[in-house]
């Protein structure tokens, strides 16, 4: 096989980051502990003498690959990407800065544990060598990486719970415009399926992983990397990130699907005036809404920055991002940016389930269903495990009454309360951004016994085609897994065509529609 190496990192070419002489001697050190070797795909394998070696090295293969989608990426959650693409953007920046601010970031990074502190300082020591090493790279606005800027970013799934704010209510609001505005449902997700099979119903006696993400084209970097502190990750990395976000290690691999849990709720607050600011109501008292200006600079037409200045308000619940029906609407979501990273860079050094359930004990994971398999045989279907209690007499797909405290949300389950599915005695287990009721057959867990909030998907198309693929099968292999990943039977199409055709010939023979969809109806019949 062929190979490009590096023994270490190019030398200094240009200076383009504000970097003083010894930085600079420093990351070049660091550079000479890391060997990046890519196979004939381009794949980046790296080796690092530490963890943290093994991050420099990661994310300076990515920005090899493709610095731009790296900053694009940090722009969107640093609420920064205005500065690039003008007032466009200024909405969305307001929204990620609801939640992130560099003071907030900096504290967090200074309350987290030494090793991921180590890993931070990696990963934008990498970057900024990259610039340096490369002028003909030119950063739209981030010349410079500082660690806390990490912790901006901590999950790599497509979408944020952050993005269900909707940007068109923010402007209502912020712009001064509050008038009433209507939420904006997401539709169900398109994509993800995995599946995990156990030894007893696979040909070689060996448990068979299917990791089938649905994602834009080049969404995720693919990666190998490897440490002298145990690291040796094969797989996935969303762009900017330092953990192989669904992939395998020699031992274990896990992947993900988009949960149908609800853990993004909003509440209606009873807002009053007091003295020159608000409070809102909260069962006898009124308590004071919290306010903390945000700044949000744009790039103007002729290439300047000018800037807005915003009043943002909150309460316990969170963030302001709308007005309707007279109340303003809190939205609350997981904020837990320091386990979050935790949680993502250690799963991918588990040797086994008994590992993953313990690195899963952070509960930072609020949107990621995980299908899991390792060479113990072991497999599993794992819920999200960010999930607080609710009273389930709430709907909370609606704004709940903020002012009741007996909305609010209470601790976080614990692991063994959620619907998840452990070694199943049917030797398998999958999900399909479907709910986790049939996860695993008729061995599954029973919907009756957890509340309605852990799901709000519901059952869908693949899945009812995976577990008829699965059910009482065995003799799997790689080879099989694989063909039955692209299996091309559609059972929706069973439900759907015909009553379709059915109708089509019910029609009157000079129904102009006979002749106009006799060719789709011939192709439908025959199919």
């Amino acid at each position: 096989m062929h190979s490009r190496t590096r023994a270490a990192f190019l030398p200094l070419l240009f200076i383009l980051t504000a970097a003083s002489p010894a930085e600079l001697q420093q990351w070049k050190k660091q550079a000479d502990r890391v060997t990046i070797t890519r196979d004939d795909w381009g794949i980046a394998h790296v080796r690092g003498k530490t963890d943290a070696d093994a991050v420099f090295g990661m994310i300076y293969a990515q920005a090899e690959d493709d610095f731009p989608r790296i900053e694009a990426n940090y722009l969107t959650s640093l609420g920064r990407t205005a500065e690039a693409d003008g007032e466009k953007a200024i909405w969305q920046d307001l929204r990620a800065r609801l939640y992130v601010s560099e003071d907030g970031l900096k504290a967090n990074y200074a309350a987290s544990p030494t090793w991921l502190k180590r890993l931070m300082d990696s990963w934008a020591a990498s970057l900024n060598y990259y610039l340096a090493t490369h002028p003909q790279t030119r950063p739209r606005v981030l010349t410079r990486f500082e660690p806390w800027m990490a912790l901006s970013f901590t999950e790599g799934s497509i979408g944020g719970d952050i993005e269900r704010i909707d940007l068109g209510d923010l402007e209502k609001f912020y712009s001064g415009k509050r008038t009433i505005a209507s939420v904006e449902k997401n539709g169900d997700p398109t994509g993800s399926n995995g599946i995990a099979i156990a030894p007893a119903i696979t040909k070689d006696r060996h448990a068979l992983l299917l990791i089938n993400p649905h994602t834009s084209f080049f969404f995720r970097s693919e990666q190998q990397v490897t440490s002298g502190d145990g690291l040796n990750a094969y797989g996935a990395a969303t762009w900017g990130q330092f953990f192989i976000y669904q992939g395998f290690n020699e031992h274990a691999g896990w992947m993900h699907t988009s949960s149908g849990v609800d853990v993004v709720d909003e509440f209606a607050e009873k807002i009053e005036r007091k003295g020159k600011g608000y409070c809102y109501r909260y069962g006898k008292d009124c308590r004071p809404v919290a306010m903390r200006p945000v700044t949000v600079r744009y790039r103007k037409a002729d290439g300047t920055l000018g800037s807005r200045e915003f009043d943002t308000y909150r309460t316990h619940h969170g963030p302001i991002v709308r007005e309707a029906d007279g109340r303003w609407v809190a939205f609350a979501m997981m904020d837990k940016p320091v386990t979050a990273l935790q949680q993502s860079f250690l799963r991918t050094k588990t040797a086994s389930l008994a590992d993953f359930l313990k690195v899963a004990e952070f509960k930072s994971n609020s949107s990621n269903n995980t299908i899991f398999a390792d060479d113990r045989g072991e497999i599993a279907y794992l819920h999200p495990q960010f999930v607080p209690t609710r009273n389930d007499r709430f709907d909370y797909e609606k704004p709940v009454d903020g002012s009741d405290p007996a909305t609010d949300w209470g601790p976080l389950h614990p692991l063994n309360q959620l619907p998840s599915s452990l070694n199943p005695a049917v030797g398998w287990v999958q999900n399909t951004n479907a709910w986790p009721y049939r996860a695993a057959g008729p061995n599954s867990v029973d919907p009756k016994r957890f509340p309605k909030y852990m799901d709000v998907f519901g059952e869908n198309w693949r899945g009812l085609h995976a577990q008829q693929l699965l059910g009482g099968s065995k003799g799997w292999t790689l080879d099989r897994l694989q063909a039955a990943a692209f299996d091309s039977y559609q059972p929706g199409f069973a439900d759907l065509i015909p009553p379709l055709i059915k109708a089509y010939d019910a029609l009157p023979k000079k129904d102009p529609r006979r002749t106009r969809l006799e060719g789709p109806i011939s192709m439908l019949r025959g199919w």
